[in-house]
């Protein structure tokens, strides 16, 4: 068999992809698979991004996997420890053979005649393109552009003398010490930059145009440590991660179902965090909990360093920066040496990628998202999208679960390919990614789209997407075999 055609094609060497391929090692040894990483090294998002602080804000037994333990005490990881986890994970499943780096895949088009997919790539090191074909592509690259973040112009911005930068194109080796600094942006990024950098620098401000909800959560797991000691490990890893699950459960749907009264809750726990600081402006959102993000601040470290004076907020808009800082609509001037722009990701569909289909452009734009797995009328094309109202690690273990059953069934009954079709005419769209966070409604029009009812419309329930992908049956009136 040519050594470039697999089974399977995995694209990214991110948590989704190392993900999936320890899923295939486990439940289909037999199927041959590659995973194209267009960077030097496995990881995404853990790999990529190198600002301070950088953590998971989801705790690491729901956002870690469910077959592979999470042994390190703290419950929000850093990237580091992410990375080791990760690179466990490859190495204990034997991935690492079966990745191939900075290869990017740059298109695909599917041969109906053949039900193969033929994946052009791109060396880049030498520039020279290649040809891979497979049965499946599992498609694990995310949503953003791993190649620039979001950054708005603002206005005199060349005037600034000073540095701005991006948390995404962090430089390496910067050294924050006795530096005035401002960091644009209300949201995770922003939280979890803020008090690292507050350790060195002689003045740290989060300006921001709108709060975001922020709460304390306890980076070592009490309950957890006490579970560890009574069961064995894999036992224990698998409690803590329901337990978890449940809390993020109930947690969301309190936000949904009861959204003055959590509020309320929410801004009186930063309250007591933050002492005499005022919660208002600063910490009082203008939309309900979970309508956007959540963000947390493990062990409290965002209130501390405010508390503590050794960060502060402010809540304005932004005029135009100065050879000096940035002036306030307000009049008022922040001095600033260092300028981060914690604005936001820049989406992007399936890495940018050209999809065809004998072809012929096909336009994922226009299709719907079916159980959150696959796109209307793209055969044998897996997507791997995490929940956003919870840990991302969730939704990719359902979808793997469910590409083992349909794998199987496709051997049980002898097909080669399968596509799932939709009557657009029963459903009323709606954007893929259900929060209301700028950098999502910034490029809605270019992402898939979802139903307005099941199954082209997920649940957002770990529990209640385990029986849609784990427990109702493969074949329904949507999914079409040949």
């Amino acid at each position: 068999m040519n050594n470039k055609h697999k089974d399977i094609i995995i694209i990214g060497a991110g948590l989704s992809g190392i993900g999936a391929a320890c899923h295939l090692s486990q439940n289909h040894p037999n199927k041959s698979y590659i995973i194209l990483e267009s960077r030097k090294e496995l990881g995404g998002t853990w790999s990529l991004f190198k600002y301070p602080g950088i953590r998971s804000d989801s705790d690491m037994y729901t956002f870690g996997y469910s077959f592979k333990t999470w042994d390190n005490p703290k419950s929000f990881a850093d990237a580091p420890s992410i990375l080791k986890y990760l690179n466990e994970a490859s190495k204990e499943f034997k991935v690492n053979n079966h990745i191939k780096y900075q290869t990017k895949a740059i298109s695909y088009n599917y041969n109906s005649d053949k039900n193969l997919w033929i994946v052009t790539t791109l060396d880049i090191k030498t520039s020279k393109e290649s040809i891979y074909t497979c049965k499946f592509i599992f498609s694990c690259s995310g949503y953003y552009n791993y190649a620039k973040g979001y950054s708005p112009k603002f206005k005199g911005q060349s005037d600034f003398e000073g540095k701005i930068i991006h948390p995404q194109q962090w430089p390496e080796g910067f050294d924050c010490t006795n530096k005035k600094i401002v960091v644009i942006g209300s949201g995770a990024t922003a939280v979890t930059i803020v008090p690292t950098l507050a350790l060195k620098a002689s003045q740290v401000t989060m300006l921001q145009r709108s709060p975001s909800y922020i709460g304390k959560w306890p980076n070592k797991d009490k309950i957890g440590i006490l579970i560890k000691r009574i069961f064995s490990k894999k036992l224990a890893h698998s409690l803590i991660r329901f337990k978890n699950i449940i809390i993020q459960i109930i947690f969301f749907n309190l936000c949904r179902s009861f959204p003055q009264s959590m509020k309320k809750n929410i801004i009186k726990g930063a309250k007591k965090q933050l002492g005499n600081f005022p919660v208002d402006p600063h910490f009082i959102p203008n939309y309900k909990p979970w309508e956007q993000r959540f963000c947390l601040a493990p062990d409290g470290d965002f209130f501390k360093v405010i508390k503590e004076g050794k960060a502060s907020i402010i809540t304005e808009h932004i005029d135009h920066f100065k050879k000096n800082g940035i002036l306030l609509k307000s009049g008022k001037m922040i001095e600033s040496d260092v300028i981060i722009t914690a604005t936001g990701l820049d989406l992007l569909a399936f890495g940018g990628v050209e999809i065809n289909i004998d072809s012929m452009p096909f336009d994922v734009s226009k299709s719907f998202v079916y159980k959150g797995v696959m796109l209307s009328n793209l055969p044998n094309f897996f997507i791997f999208v995490g929940y956003t109202n919870a840990s991302w690690t969730l939704k990719i273990d359902l979808t793997n679960e469910y590409i083992s059953r349909v794998i199987n069934y496709l051997e049980k009954q002898n097909h080669a390919a399968l596509k799932v079709k939709v009557d657009e005419d029963t459903l009323s769209p709606i954007p893929l990614l259900n929060l209301d966070s700028n950098y999502i409604n910034r490029s809605a029009n270019i992402l898939p789209k979802q139903g307005d009812k099941i199954p082209w419309r997920l649940y957002q329930n770990y529990i209640l997407d385990y029986k849609l992908l784990c427990i109702d049956k493969i074949k329904d009136e949507w999914v079409k075999f040949y």
